[in-house]
């Protein structure tokens, strides 16, 4: 059985901005001593402050997930303080935008480097702990990219569906061997944090998230469910559900609609000219932030409130859109035919 939040120690990677500085709060304000981890220092010692305040524990040590020493003394540290580990998040994350011929290979090394062996080093880090007590959570962060390719991001997919096979085969492993031990990955929609404004682009302007756009809160939301409750996978916001159907039905028609007008590539491009700063091989400074700057697109998540955070609804809700893509996909199928 898990521990009560208030029990537990929780290490975060990526917990200077967006996503993991929003589960940080939450984690610290449910009464968990939070172990922060990315590079800007600054920022983390931020949340640390913050947490402290609101009467929690925090131990900041500055990691560069790409670097496996730095992973491997994050969780010699976590330990170290607090004596146990029982939730670990791999949610460190860096973006390249451009089409494969822009980027450079050292920029695609990169990427993959922090997103993909990132939370290869934070599982091999964490395990030892883990094990030893038979019990805790290991917590990856994918994105519905992990479920459906699109253009403009070649590396952060291609990391995205690394972290979903590689947390697949983890998880078959645990089961056997360790089976107190869970294994959840969480898969965001596009999300309003400073990941877009931190990314390396080559298109000449600065990148944006497709909409519809999600708050951050709600992925904070479902990273402490998973520590708490035995989950799989879970996906967060509606528009992410809508991709993996339509990705199941029909990989081809998914093709058409990304193509049809350029959409997929004028949907991810905003008309401001690119800034020429980001965070693939520096972190960037300052104080960090949960939001981004694109609170005008962002949409409440129905989906993420009854059925990711609400699991009875899912059997009934699922299946619903499962069949009402088929018969969609069936229809364009026949029309298709007679064209």
């Amino acid at each position: 059985m898990k521990k009560p939040i208030n029990e537990q120690v929780v290490v975060i990677t990526g917990a200077s901005s967006g996503i993991g500085r929003a589960a940080a709060l939450k984690f610290g304000q449910a009464g968990a001593a939070v172990v922060l981890a990315a590079r800007n220092e600054e920022a983390l010692q931020d949340v640390a402050g913050q947490i402290r305040r609101l009467g929690g524990q925090a131990l900041v040590v500055p990691t560069d997930v790409s670097q496996w020493e730095q992973v491997e003394a994050l969780a010699r540290q976590a330990y170290e303080r607090f004596g146990r580990i029982d939730t670990w998040v791999n949610d460190a994350s860096v973006a390249l935008y451009g089409t494969v011929e822009q980027v450079t290979v050292q920029e695609i090394d990169r990427v993959i480097e922090v997103n993909l062996l990132g939370v290869v080093h934070g599982v091999k880090a964490a395990l030892p702990y883990i094990t030893a007590q038979q019990t805790g959570t290991i917590i990856n962060i994918g994105s519905v990219l992990s479920r459906r390719a699109i253009p403009l991001q070649s590396a952060y997919v291609a990391a995205k569906f690394g972290v979903r096979g590689f947390t697949d085969s983890l998880r078959l492993e645990l089961e056997r061997d360790h089976p107190g031990i869970d294994v959840t990955l969480i898969m965001p929609s596009s999300m309003n944090t400073p990941f877009f404004s931190h990314a390396r682009s080559r298109m000449g302007v600065m990148p944006q998230p497709i909409p519809p756009v999600y708050s951050p809160e709600r992925v904070a939301d479902a990273i402490l469910y998973a520590a708490q409750h035995s989950k799989r996978d879970m996906l967060v916001g509606g528009a992410g559900l809508l991709f993996s159907l339509l990705e199941k039905v029909s990989p081809s028609l998914a093709d058409r609609f990304m193509l049809a007008g350029g959409n997929m590539f004028v949907m991810q491009k905003t008309s401001e000219p690119d800034d020429n700063r980001d965070n693939l091989f520096a972190p960037m400074v300052g104080r960090g932030r949960i939001e981004g700057q694109f609170n005008y697109l962002v949409k409440p998540s129905l989906y993420t409130r009854l059925v990711t955070l609400a699991p009875t609804w899912r059997q009934v809700l699922l299946p619903a859109a499962l069949a009402v893509l088929a018969l969609f996909g069936i229809r364009r199928r026949q029309s298709d035919l007679r064209g």
